[in-house]
């Protein structure tokens, strides 16, 4: 594939993307701020953070599944 072919690929992948969320992770990487160290933090979505903060203070109590249990789970479709 050339370059010419790659970009129209791109260019037809991104055209087809509708969640904002996507777009601008992708703007990031292309802009090349990723590399410049911008928080992670400050590029996810207010539910994303906390869904993270929810999972670090499930943890913090104990609440944990070992890694065993959900690898035994969802074996059947990895």
């Amino acid at each position: 594939m050339d370059v010419i072919e790659l970009r129209a690929d791109l260019h037809n992948m991104i055209d087809k993307i509708s969640d904002s969320n996507v777009l601008n992770a992708v703007k990031t990487l292309l802009s090349g701020k990723t590399a410049k160290h911008v928080d992670w933090w400050n590029t996810i979505s207010e539910e994303e953070r906390a869904e993270i903060l929810q999972g670090l203070a499930e943890a913090d109590c104990g609440d944990l599944i070992l890694h065993e249990e959900v690898m035994a789970k969802y074996k059947k479709w990895l």
